[in-house]
C-alpha cells in the first residue's frame, strides 16, 4: 500500500510538473518596441540603412532559438514533442524569417537586376530552409546560429564607411517586392483560418484571362474545410507569422522613412501594424475554440481571420501607392 501510494505521489508529480513546464514553454514572446530596441543595439550617430531591418531579423532569429524552451518544432521527447502549438507558431515567425531573408539578398543588399549577389547573405538565406522538424545533424538550430554569426556580420559591415561592398538599399521598388510576397502569405493564411468552418468556394483560379491554363482539370466549385485536428495549428501558424512580421514592418519604418514619407504612405504601414499588434491579444480560452460563423460559441480562427484579412487589405493599398510615381 506504502509503495502504491508512493508511485501516485510520484506519478502526480511529474504530471503536475510536466504541466507547468509545457505553461512556461509554451509562453508566446511579447511585441518588443523596435526603436527602444535600436537605441540598445544601433552604433551612436547618424542611422544606417538598413542597420534596423537586419537588427531585427537578428532579432526576430534568437527568439526562436533562445526562447523559453528553445526551438521545439523538431524535439521529439515529450513534454516538448506534444507542444504543438508552439511548434505552429516557430513555423509561422520562421517563414516570415525565410521571407526576409530572401527579399534582403534578392532585393535589398542589390542595387540593380545586374548587380552582384551579397556574398554574406548568400550563404545565409539557404540556412534558414533546412527542414524545421529535421531532429539529426544538421539541426534547425546549429544552422540558425549560424545565419546569426553571418547576419551579425553583414549588420556590422553596414556600419563600417570602409566596408563598401556591403549596402542595403531603400528604394520603394525593393520595399513592394517584399511586401508582394507577404500579401500572399498572408493571403493564404486567411483562406486557412477561415477554412475553419468550412466554405463552399466557386474554382476562380483562372478568372480575369480568358488564354490562361491549368495542369489539371479542377472542379467549379469545392468544400474547403480544415480539420479538427489542424484547426489550433493553423491559428499559432498564423500568430506566430503575424508576430514576426509586425515587427519586420516596425523595421521597415525606420529604414524606409523617406520612401514612406515622399509616399505618404508613413501612416498606411502605422496602420497594419496596428492590425497585427490586435493578432496577438491574451487568448483566455484554454483552446482554440471552433464555433459556426453566428453560433452560440467564439471561433478564434474567423478572428484572427479577420484581423489579418484587414492587414492584408491595407498591404495591397500600400503596395500600390509604392508603385506610383
Amino acid at each position: 500500500m506504502q509503495v502504491f501510494r508512493l508511485a501516485l505521489i510520484a506519478t502526480g508529480t511529474t504530471v503536475l510538473l510536466g504541466w507547468a513546464a509545457a505553461v512556461w514553454f509554451s509562453s508566446e514572446p511579447d511585441i518588443v518596441d523596435i526603436r527602444e530596441h535600436l537605441a540598445k543595439t544601433a552604433p551612436p550617430g547618424k542611422p544606417v540603412i538598413g542597420y534596423a531591418t537586419t537588427d531585427t531579423l537578428i532579432f526576430v532569429t534568437e527568439t526562436l532559438v533562445d526562447k523559453p524552451g528553445g526551438f521545439m518544432a523538431n524535439d521529439v521527447l515529450p513534454p516538448f514533442s506534444m507542444m504543438d502549438n508552439m511548434a505552429a507558431w516557430e513555423l509561422g515567425a520562421l517563414e516570415m524569417v525565410r521571407d526576409m531573408s530572401l527579399a534582403m539578398r534578392r532585393d535589398f543588399s542589390r542595387s540593380q537586376s545586374q548587380s552582384m549577389e551579397n556574398e554574406l547573405l548568400k550563404q545565409i538565406q539557404p540556412k534558414f530552409n533546412i527542414d524545421y522538424r529535421s531532429w539529426a545533424v544538421p539541426t534547425p538550430e546549429s544552422e540558425y546560429s549560424d545565419a546569426l554569426k553571418l547576419l551579425r556580420a553583414y549588420r556590422q559591415a553596414l556600419s563600417d564607411p570602409k566596408s563598401n561592398e556591403h549596402q542595403f538599399y531603400a528604394r520603394a521598388d525593393n520595399l513592394r517586392e517584399w511586401l508582394l510576397a507577404v500579401e500572399k502569405r498572408l493571403g493564404s493564411y486567411s483562406q486557412r483560418l477561415s477554412a475553419s468552418v468550412g466554405q463552399d468556394r466557386l474554382n476562380t483560379d483562372l478568372a480575369g484571362d480568358i488564354s490562361a491554363r491549368q495542369s489539371t482539370i479542377s472542379p467549379e466549385a469545392y468544400m474547403m474545410k480544415t480539420s479538427w485536428f489542424r484547426i489550433d495549428d493553423e491559428f499559432y501558424e498564423a500568430r506566430g507569422a503575424a508576430w514576426a512580421l509586425l515587427h519586420f514592418l516596425k523595421a521597415v519604418e525606420v529604414d524606409f522613412a523617406d520612401v514612406l514619407e515622399r509616399k505618404n504612405a508613413t501612416v498606411s504601414l502605422q496602420q497594419i501594424i496596428r492590425e497585427l499588434e490586435a493578432t496577438q491579444q491574451t487568448v483566455w480560452s484554454p483552446m482554440v475554440l471552433n464555433g459556426s460563423g453566428f453560433g452560440l460559441m467564439a471561433n478564434h480562427s474567423l478572428v484572427m481571420a479577420n484581423y489579418i484579412s484587414r492587414a492584408n487589405a491595407a498591404l495591397i493599398d500600400l503596395s500600390d501607392l509604392l508603385s506610383k510615381g
